[in-house]
């Protein structure tokens, strides 16, 4: 037990989990529709995910100007995150109430904090079965976190009733069928494994609170697509500026202004998501990323021509907001574009009014008519509805959202030294590509 004595028991509980731990702690699940990051994402509840803190991002959050905050996650706060064991020997983490006080232990979880790996190509789209080879090299020598990484308390955690397949590059969809997105536990993995390694006492590590934006999506389509032609914040090593210009020159940053980080699509005749992760999106042409929008917006039956109205319409929207933003760069984030898989059902059109329980129709024969007078001819029938009226399909639900501010900036933030000028031109290029494309794509299918 982790739990600090500045927390009584279920004194401080938020009351938000989905089960709440031993002492107000919510036990913490892997967030199953992460479809890109290096950082895990957890499920804290129906409406809430966490993430590991790192300031820069919570101060941006907290600075975020008005008209912004309709394109990004709720910001909730914070909560802090520990090991525990349970009954059964299993390790979960748990998230408690965030308390200022001085004598407590806690800390921040450095962005990235683990050694850097080599990935041979044959490695980059593993199924979740073969992720137990794939683990840091500090990791490697210690039995304890590999029994933690195997635990089948992991496993139990990480469901969706929407099964998942990734779909390899090369030879098309993988044979195993598994209920998460891979990358999720690839992600998830990796965090208990670089927390696990600094954590040698019990530790508190100070977790985000978000908005869980596809809460309110029955088979959330997902998106990640990594933002501007610079990727490296203004505080980056000369080493971490190269890296990460290098990847943007072999890739459609450079070319497009935007590439694909990660992808989940539901497909309507198999019943499973098709998934795609940022291995995948570093080596796309400017075809192939016209090529990965149309896969997007394609349900395996269809092309969902409802979607591309609603869809430009917030993407010229955030485009307007963003080119407003004077001084603000939004170097590294991402953006999510994310949609109802399933599609909406055609509105019931109203049915002929029907006798009441107990009573029956009154049979003409019977009626009494010598003294009626003849009534005039009915009207004409009305002209059948056009195809838009109420009793057509419901405007399909779509969302877009930046996330992943840990190396934004604007003029006044945190005593930045470097002063942008006018708005972040990369992301809006970017933007302006991913609106030409969709609007062509729309073209070629009218």
């Amino acid at each position: 037990m982790c739990v600090p004595h500045t927390m009584e028991a279920g004194k401080h509980s938020t009351g938000q989990g989905q089960g709440q731990g031993s002492r107000g702690g919510v036990p913490l699940e892997p967030f199953v529709h992460q479809v890109g990051g290096h950082t895990s994402m957890m499920r804290y509840d129906d409406h809430t995910v966490c993430k590991p803190l790192i300031s820069r991002e919570q101060r941006f959050y907290e600075s975020l100007p008005p008209e912004m905050k309709e394109f990004t996650p709720e910001y909730k706060g914070v909560v802090l995150v520990c090991f525990e064991g349970d009954m059964d020997g299993y390790i979960n983490l748990v998230a408690y109430p965030y308390v200022e006080s001085e004598g407590l232990d806690h800390e921040e979880l450095p962005e990235r904090d683990q050694p850097r790996r080599k990935h041979s190509r044959r490695s980059l789209h593993r199924s979740s079965s073969d992720h137990k080879e794939d683990r840091p090299a500090h990791e490697s020598d210690s039995s304890e976190n590999l029994q933690e990484l195997k635990s089948p308390r992991l496993d139990l955690q990480i469901h969706s009733d929407v099964p998942f397949q990734m779909l390899d590059g090369n030879s098309g969809l993988s044979s195993e069928k598994i209920s998460h997105n891979p990358w999720s536990l690839r992600c998830h993995k990796q965090q208990l494994s670089r927390m696990r390694s600094e954590s040698k006492e019990r530790k508190f590590y100070k977790f985000l609170l978000l908005e869980n934006v596809v809460h309110h999506f029955s088979y959330p389509c997902i998106l990640d697509l990594k933002m501007g032609t610079r990727q490296h914040g203004d505080d980056a090593s000369e080493e971490k500026a190269a890296r990460q210009m290098k990847k943007c020159e072999q890739s459609t940053s450079a070319t497009l202004g935007v590439r694909v980080c990660g992808m989940q699509v539901y497909q309507m005749d198999t019943g499973h998501y098709l998934c795609r992760n940022k291995y995948y999106g570093r080596g796309l042409s400017i075809e192939g990323f016209r090529h990965a929008l149309y896969q997007f917006m394609h349900n395996g039956t269809q092309l969902r021509k409802d979607l591309f109205e609603p869809m430009l319409g917030k993407l010229r929207s955030l485009k307007a907001v963003l080119e407003r933003q004077a001084s603000y760069r939004f170097y590294s984030s991402s953006l999510l574009i994310i949609y109802e898989g399933k599609e909406p059902e055609p509105a019931e059109p109203p049915s002929e009014k029907e006798p009441l329980a107990g009573q029956t129709a009154p049979d003409p024969s019977l009626l009494i008519q010598e003294h009626t007078p003849p009534l005039p001819p009915p009207p004409a029938p009305p002209p059948p509805p056009p195809p838009s009226d109420s009793h057509s399909r419901p405007p399909p639900s779509v969302d877009v959202r930046m996330i992943d501010f840990a190396h934004s900036t604007f003029k006044g933030f945190r005593d930045d030294q470097t002063v942008h000028d006018g708005p972040d031109r990369g992301y809006v290029f970017g933007l302006e590509s991913l609106i030409n494309i969709l609007e062509a794509i729309q073209e070629d299918n009218q």
